[in-house]
């Protein structure tokens, strides 16, 4: 699987979120994104030690190579610094110069890797690396400032975890409370739905037409995504990615996790906006039936107790429900034609990178299961 495709982005508009400036020793100047038609471009993340007041250090890149202008380039949070920089394609990588006193860094990262620093012996703050600069637009290179799992990339799905951390928050994320309980339960509803997708067969129906379901997260520290506020996505491309046509849920999240609503961006229909009890229809865009929109795929409706049904056209009618607590964060229940068939729980150490995932059968002990999912907990890679 290519880093590409693994790190495919989310449909969404770009997010002039909070950043630092410019670091001051910018050698080479700005450059305004796109303006030569010969740049490449590239970005990497310094991973602090230990979480500290935002800071930005001092950055020496070579003759020929800028920064991209724009605050949402060069973005500081509690654990790490990112930044992206443009200038002539370079594959084999050109040397970067980090000089930041006072601050101990654990890594740098470019993509999924952890680049080889190399320190100053004359100078205790000052490392250098070596950068690729090799994308085609600095969005390109947005997968290096996530850390996104991806546990299922296989025919008719792709299902992808956001790993949040309240140390890396950034651009709109900072001027609101910290979204903890949100930020639990979508790992909870992403396990569910995922499962109900692939128990109904919905998995497989979209598989054999060539199309995919994308399930994923939301996400708290990219300022390049407006991914907020707070929600989740059952997401249907009718062809492999989303460069095809698509219904795009946007599945909102109250302070108690519940899904409230659903506004569900459709190629040639702009957002529609569903509500609790309003039934969100998704067709495959595959022949003339309903107005062009093809046949049915599956209808979603937002349920009273916050939760979320999946009607596949012939039935049966699953259902992400509130755990036995009433409320979606701590578990959440699959029911199955309104039976209650699994509990799910989740928990993500993000820190240490490991997400474990326990399901309970409630109808047959034989479908309990526990799974660990260990990734790096600096680009989300799985191990």
């Amino acid at each position: 699987m290519s880093l590409l495709s693994r790190r495919a982005l989310v449909v969404g508009a770009s997010a002039a979120g909070a950043a630092l400036a410019l670091p001051p020793t910018a050698h080479a100047g700005e450059r305004a994104a796109g303006t030569a038609a010969e740049a490449a471009f590239s970005a990497f993340r310094l991973v602090r030690a230990r979480p500290g007041e935002p800071g930005r250090p001092e950055i020496t890149l070579p003759e020929g190579y800028a920064f991209v202008s724009g605050e949402h380039y060069h973005v500081a949070s509690r654990a790490e610094y990112y930044t992206f920089v443009t200038g002539p394609r370079s594959d084999d990588g050109v040397e970067v110069s980090v000089r930041w006193p006072g601050v101990a860094v654990r890594a740098v990262i470019h993509g999924e890797n952890r680049l080889r620093l190399r320190h100053d012996r004359a100078d205790r703050d000052r490392f250098t690396f070596t950068l690729p600069v090799n994308g085609a637009t600095a969005g390109a290179d947005e997968g290096t400032i996530q850390i996104w799992s991806h546990p299922d990339l296989s025919p008719g799905m792709y299902w992808k975890i956001d790993h949040n951390d309240p140390d890396r928050v950034a651009g709109p994320w900072l001027d609101v409370p910290w979204p903890g309980n949100e930020a639990r339960s979508q790992t909870h509803q992403l396990v569910a739905a995922h499962r109900v997708l692939v128990e109904s067969g919905l998995k497989a129906t979209a598989a054999a037409k060539g199309h995919r379901w994308f399930v994923a997260g939301f996400e708290t520290n990219n300022t390049l995504h407006a991914d907020n506020p707070p929600h989740w996505h059952i997401t249907y491309n009718s062809g492999a990615d989303f460069a095809f046509p698509t219904h795009n849920t946007h599945l909102w999240l109250d302070a108690e996790a519940r899904n409230f609503y659903n506004g569900m961006d459709v190629t040639g229909l702009g957002r529609l906006k569903h509500y609790v009890g309003d039934p969100a229809r998704i067709h495959d865009f595959v022949g003339d039936a309903h107005e062009g929109r093809g046949e049915l795929v599956a209808t979603l409706t937002i349920r009273e107790d916050g939760g979320l049904d999946i009607a596949p056209p012939q039935g049966p009618v699953y259902a992400i429900a509130a755990g036995r607590d009433g409320s979606l964060i701590d578990e959440v229940t699959v029911l199955r034609d309104e039976r209650p068939w699994l509990r799910v729980t989740t928990e993500d150490h993000y820190r240490v990178g490991l997400t474990t995932i326990r399901t309970t059968g409630l109808r047959h002990p034989s479908e309990s299961s526990a799974r660990v999912l260990r990734y790096d907990p600096l680009t989300g890679a799985l191990l």
